[in-house]
């Protein structure tokens, strides 16, 4: 219980539990939608994720999409009407997808420099052991290439847990704009699936900082 109240008493920790909240709302809402007596149900989802996201306002660390977004909350509240919902939605989407894009492509490079360290360390073992002669057969040298970088991607990420959970983090976070913006259409049960996970890591690197990726 202490715990979970140091975790609700920090900003980014209650964050991380109303993103949390939203999603799951949006992933009940979608396995609910097909069944025609849950109507009143997936109703009351929808405004709990309304007002989720609307509380949520606040705690956007992203400038540009903050912007956007807060626009659209004034828009959604009624306080300003003459503003184009659809143009400033696509605005915050785009800005929020090339923020994780650059987040990936971070995280890709940071993989790929543990691979490449794992790699030289086992090329040295290798080394220095006695050598077989007989070396694979052609038909399973693209297999072997195959499981060889798997082992290695695997390994990469077990040796560094908090790289790891950015990667997922940035990969469940990327399926929202990616569907807003037309590049890959997705549906609201597996965004909300992606969501949750997210929110999941989000709160775990709160509750435990030295979870979290350390960048320069």
């Amino acid at each position: 219980m202490d715990t979970f109240t140091r975790f609700t008493n920090q900003t980014q920790g209650r964050d991380r539990l109303f993103r949390a909240i939203q999603y799951t709302c949006m992933l009940l809402r979608y396995l609910l939608e097909s069944k025609a007596d849950r109507e009143k149900v997936v109703m009351k989802l929808k405004k709990l994720e309304s007002s989720v996201s609307s509380g949520r306002k606040s705690n956007l660390n992203r400038v540009i999409y903050f912007v956007c977004d807060t626009i659209l909350w004034v828009r959604s509240v009624g306080l300003v009407a003459d503003i184009n919902k659809e143009k400033w939605r696509k605005w915050a989407a785009r800005h929020y997808y090339y923020s994780l894009l650059l987040n990936i492509i971070r995280d890709v490079y940071e993989v790929s420099l543990q691979m490449e360290q794992i790699a030289q360390e086992k090329a040295k073992r290798e080394k220095s052991m006695p050598q077989n002669h007989l070396g694979p057969c052609i038909a399973d040298e693209e297999t072997e290439w195959l499981q060889s970088f798997l082992l290695l991607l695997f390994r990469s990420l077990r040796k560094h847990p908090p790289l790891l959970l950015d990667t997922v983090k940035n990969l469940c976070d990327i399926l929202n704009p990616l569907d807003q913006l037309g590049i890959y259409k997705s549906n609201s049960g597996i965004i909300g699936l992606g969501g949750l996970l997210s929110s999941i890591v989000g709160m775990i690197t709160v509750a435990y900082p030295q979870m979290r990726l350390r960048t320069c």
